[in-house]
């Protein structure tokens, strides 16, 4: 099913397209799309939830903050949720699929504009070879949802075929490409990750670039982030398809010094604890969890230590993990200075090449002038202070 970008605005939607689709997205009082968070996307990760460290922050807590955002993780937020309610992604009238596009021009160019966030965007560059095995398990799953997806399509059960097919999302060569370039044009910074996007968000945030990494995983901290930040939603909420239902969200804060001094534990150790649960790297050891991890991590002191009926089930390449972690793969070579949108090459590629509404672009346009100012502003009052 192809539509022009221009569903966003809903009342051009059914009735019912309008109640499901606000089921999910943050509206403004013109049905613009604010917001859209997805629990339960495939980007995985290391499951730290039970350990973790973390306290609520807010938007205005993070204002003027610059933030390390892993782009392929957010892509993939806004592929599976900016989707109409049967669950087919947004396309414009050649068949290219727009979710993604969607939410870089009208979600993130408000938490800029109106919030006074500075996102820096970190692209994946070769995945690690030890990651092969995930995402492969990946593409299984996708797969087994897609057929699910259809099934329920077919049937018109649309409800189960939206909660399917929030798991289909696929990220493309070609869609990353193409946010890059409308980042490019709205004068966001972006960096290519020779490997891991989370690896090079985390060495940007330890020399000091940004202020913290910005994701949904808590890999970053395994990297060596100084500080974590996850939720950064305008809504403050999150819907989960398997329920149909939203959740209140509120951004979190985890600080990665802290997080070791309460457990009492190196960062060292913090990433022997992800290898004995499950990395993006390894499967980990069947029936141990972040709290057993974390007992068995303090008990012995490394991976090297453990009994040998534990050792027995690690992988046998354990060393390489930790070494990907320890010293991943990241670029020196960034600039990320926020520049002026290019309100032409702008209207070319949305309007002219995706079905844009072009009123609806000159706003994003008029938002992002608002914003240059004000970061000028910001800029002017710190080089006093610096004085």
């Amino acid at each position: 099913m192809s539509t022009s970008i221009d569903i966003v605005r809903l009342p051009i939607l059914t009735s019912y397209a309008k109640t499901s689709v606000k089921r999910i997205f943050a509206l403004d009082e013109k049905d613009n799309i604010l917001d859209a968070q997805l629990t339960g996307d495939l980007s995985m990760g290391t499951n730290l939830r039970p350990i973790i460290v973390k306290k609520e922050t807010s938007l205005e807590q993070l204002k003027w903050k610059r933030l390390a955002v892993d782009a392929n993780n957010m892509l993939y937020q806004f592929l599976s949720v900016i989707r109409l309610p049967d669950g087919s992604p947004l396309k414009d009238s050649r068949g290219n699929i727009t979710s993604h596009l969607t939410g870089l021009a009208f979600r993130t160019t408000r938490l800029i504009a109106e919030h006074g966030i500075l996102p820096v965007f970190a692209f994946d560059g070769k995945p690690p070879i030890l990651k092969a095995d995930e995402i492969e398990k990946r593409n299984e799953i996708r797969k087994k949802y897609e057929l699910e997806w259809r099934e329920a399509f077919e049937k018109r059960d649309y409800a189960k075929a939206f909660s399917k097919a929030v798991m289909t999302a696929r990220l493309t060569k070609h869609m990353a490409d193409d946010a890059k370039l409308l980042l490019h044009l709205l004068g966001i910074p972006y960096v290519q990750a020779p490997s891991e996007a989370e690896a090079q968000c985390a060495y940007m945030a330890m020399k000091g670039d940004v202020w913290a990494a910005n994701s949904r995983d808590y890999d970053s901290l395994l990297f060596g982030a100084p500080r974590l930040v996850r939720y950064v939603t305008i809504s403050g909420s999150e819907f989960m398809p398997s329920r149909g239902v939203s959740r209140k969200l509120r951004p979190e804060l985890i600080e990665l010094r802290e997080f070791l001094l309460r457990h009492e534990i190196t960062r060292e150790q913090l990433i022997d604890l992800a290898v004995l649960i499950g990395t993006d790297f390894n499967s980990g050891i069947r029936g141990i969890g972040p709290m057993k991890a974390l007992k068995l991590i303090k008990r012995y002191g490394s991976l090297d230590q453990l009994p040998n009926d534990l050792r027995s089930q690690l992988p046998r390449n354990y060393a390489e993990i930790e070494e990907i972690f320890l010293k991943p793969s990241v670029t020196h070579d960034y600039h990320l200075a926020y520049e002026s949108t290019n309100e032409e090459g702008l209207l070319k590629f949305l309007c002219e090449e995706h079905d844009f509404s072009r009123d609806r672009v000159e706003k994003v346009i008029e938002r992002m002038k608002g914003q240059s100012q004000s970061l000028k502003s910001q800029r002017e009052l710190e080089d006093w202070f610096d004085k």
